[in-house]
């Protein structure tokens, strides 16, 4: 191992972001109740910087800042200096993240706050230079002095307007869903498409697959073939772009050009699980092959890349290698001429090198730039030899590929990450059939069982070499009571639903302000924060609050919980205003709220052929149907009185009225369309 001339109090942590800082001249801390009693002790300004290991510019400020001792002495001097990995602490992420839209208008990562010692946020921005940083570090330590007041009074501003809950509706009404609020809502959305490129318009473009998922089942109510158009041509551009993997599989976090063509090259678990979710969900609508092979290919990577011995799923792949950003995942044309030799023209040609995949410096970020039947036509090839020569040859880059210098890996396990990609695997399995999806979804749920459960009933945040040490946040619960829901569906397990009912109420038992009729991110018993938030806004990952609550409507028809169904309804009228204003930021909550406005149907099969009836179901795309099968007598109210002796029927119920018992898939589909 070699020697570091520094060392400071990272070296204890486990997150590979902080241990990244261990052996910086920075005097580093952990956020935890000893660092923040320190900075009161000690009566020093707290600085509070925020990252994530697979984030270049964080990598960037490190080298520049971090790594110097001029910089480190000014820092060590007059401050706490904590540092967080946003992906473990995602609740201080939210405070200080807030602190500096509020402040600045922007936000991103790296993250840099400065707080009273009380830990109350008074300035902070983004990346900054080396030179722009000290002058920085400089003046605050220069007004701190001199105009202390000013800061108080700044801080005070600030921490109010954190607690703020812009987004929500103060009072407590409860508001009627229509069907007419969610087409407004789409008619929002719709303005907003690009029409040539997919997606939203304008750069950067991120996927944000819960936007399409909500897409994808309004189309499922109102057949509307503009919505379907442009839902399929953004997972066609994205799937022919640079953002995806084209030859080992899987997704960057987000395009830098309006294209979908250069990645920031970082790839991210929650970002995997649910593409993989979405083209799950559109290859069933629409049966393209292209949806069936993202899914195939983006679980190849997470098999082969992101996957623990145990059966758990790691958190991210740097975008950087050797340091320079990308370079793991691009190619020059005298390496595709190298390695595919007599394939060389057409590999070129279907992957646009040196022409629509030229990145820069004669680097290629490979495309799908000519289909299968143009290169059938140059080549003179039938279909089947082109696909073999295209697989043959993509399997040759990846082995050239995984000779060069691998970016680094984050290891670190989290809960709500890892249960997102624990659905992504159970919607595969009903849209292919695979069973090894479903028994790897299986594996893993029984992995968060047994390493990241807590002797109260709870669930931690993070698993890494053995250890868990942080409290679960409302993301966690939710992502997690989605998964064992969804596990049940798939499995028949009842073992599955019981587990999720039973998070739910220590959720509500922990995270629920009645008040409010949401539920806060941190459990009551974590005070290490200036301010608790109610998380709402879907993102990149649905807001945890959005998550429960269609968990709540679920178990509600599930158990027959009349009080699970009216949290849940209460929650939607507490945003319900942002719906058509903010569609994007709320496609999540749109989810329930069509549930909510149209029929929603639970499909109750009992008998023992009842699983070979439910995959029938599986052909066809109904998310606005819950499917629950059983061979013998369950002990969930939903299967009470449902078994006739020799026979396997099939229920089709909205709400408490069920239809007439059938035996034939279907005449429960008509039940369903009538």
């Amino acid at each position: 191992m070699a020697d570091h001339f520094f060392t400071n109090q990272l070296i204890n942590e486990t997150s590979p972001y902080l241990l990244q800082h261990a052996h910086n001249p920075v005097d580093w801390y952990a956020w935890n109740e000893r660092t923040l009693e320190k900075a009161q002790t000690e009566n020093k300004m707290i600085l509070v910087s925020i990252g994530y290991s697979a984030c270049h510019w964080c990598h960037v400020m490190e080298h520049e800042s971090f790594e110097n001792e001029e910089v480190a002495r000014l820092m060590n001097e007059h401050f706490i200096c904590i540092k967080v990995d946003r992906e473990e602490r995602p609740d201080v992420d939210q405070v200080y993240m807030d602190a500096v839209q509020l402040i600045s208008g922007r936000g991103g990562w790296p993250l840099n706050c400065f707080a009273l010692p009380d830990g109350r946020p008074f300035w902070g921005g983004t990346y900054f230079p080396r030179e722009q940083w000290m002058e920085i570090l400089k003046n605050i330590v220069l007004i701190y002095k001199k105009e202390k007041d000013k800061l108080q009074q700044q801080a005070e501003e600030i921490t109010n307007g954190i607690k703020k809950n812009y987004f929500l509706a103060s009072e407590t009404v409860e508001k009627h869903i229509s069907k007419e609020d969610i087409n407004s809502m789409v008619q929002t959305f719709s303005s907003r498409f690009d029409r040539t490129e997919g997606g939203i318009r304008g750069a950067p473009k991120f996927p944000m697959p819960n936007n399409y998922l909500f897409l994808l089942r309004y189309y499922a109510r109102s057949k509307d073939p503009d919505i379907l158009k442009q839902i399929e041509l953004t997972l066609d551009k994205m799937a022919a772009g640079g953002i995806y993997d084209q030859i080992g599989g899987g997704f960057a976090r987000y395009s830098v050009d309006d294209r979908w063509h250069v990645p920031h090259f970082e790839k991210m678990l929650y970002d995997n699980a649910q593409l993989v979710s979405l083209y799950a969900e559109a290859y069933k609508l629409t049966k393209k092959e292209s949806y069936r092979q993202v899914v195939e290919e983006t679980l190849e990577f997470i098999q082969r890349e992101l996957t623990s011995p145990e059966g758990s799923f790691y958190s991210a792949l740097d975008a950087d290698s050797e340091g320079e950003e990308g370079k793991f995942y691009v190619w020059t044309k005298q390496e595709i001429d190298e390695i595919c030799v007599e394939d060389a023209g057409m590999i070129s040609d279907y992957f646009g090198i040196d022409e629509a995949a030229y990145w820069e410096e004669g680097n290629n970020v490979p495309v799908r730039a000519k289909s299968i039947s143009k290169l059938e036509e140059k080549y003179n090839k039938p279909k089947d030899e082109v696909t073999k020569i295209l697989e043959k040859n993509k399997k040759k880059l990846l082995k050239r590929r995984s000779e060069r210098v691998r970016p680094g890996l984050d290891d670190k396990i989290l809960t709500s990450w890892n249960a997102l990609m624990l659905k992504g695997y159970v919607d595969a399995f009903e849209a292919t059939g695979n069973k090894e999806y479903l028994n790897i979804a299986g594996m893993n749920g029984q992995f968060m069982l047994e390493n990241l459960s807590k002797s109260d009933g709870g669930l931690f945040h993070n698993h890494k070499k053995g250890k868990s040490t942080i409290n679960g946040f409302l993301e966690d619960y939710a992502f997690v009571i989605e998964a064992f829901i969804s596990l049940y569906s798939s499995t028949g397990e009842e073992k599955w639903l019981n587990e999720a009912k039973r998070l739910m109420d220590y959720t509500i038992s922990h995270f629920y302000e009645s008040e409010w009729g949401l539920f806060y991110f941190t459990p009551h018993e974590n005070t290490d924060l200036v301010t608790r938030k109610f998380e709402v806004t879907d993102g990149v990952i649905p807001a945890s609050n959005s998550s429960i609550s269609n968990s709540l409507f679920i178990l509600g028809l599930l158990f027959e919980n009349h009080t699970y169904q009216q949290i849940a309804e209460k929650m939607l009228s507490k945003v319900k205003d942002n719906l058509e204003k903010y569609p994007t930021a709320f496609s999540n909550w749109g989810i329930l709220a069509m549930n909510l406005a149209w029929p929603f149907y639970s499909v109750v099969v009992c008998g023992s052929e009842s699983e070979k009836l439910i995959q029938q179901f599986r052909v066809y795309f109904l998310p606005y149907i819950f499917k629950v099968f059983s061979v013998t007598p369950g002990d969930i109210p939903i299967l009470k009185n449902r078994f006739v002796k020799n026979k396997t029927l099939i229920y089709v119920c909205t709400g408490s009225e069920c239809k007439q018992p059938v035996d034939k898939v279907e005449n429960a589909l008509y039940q369903i369309s009538g």
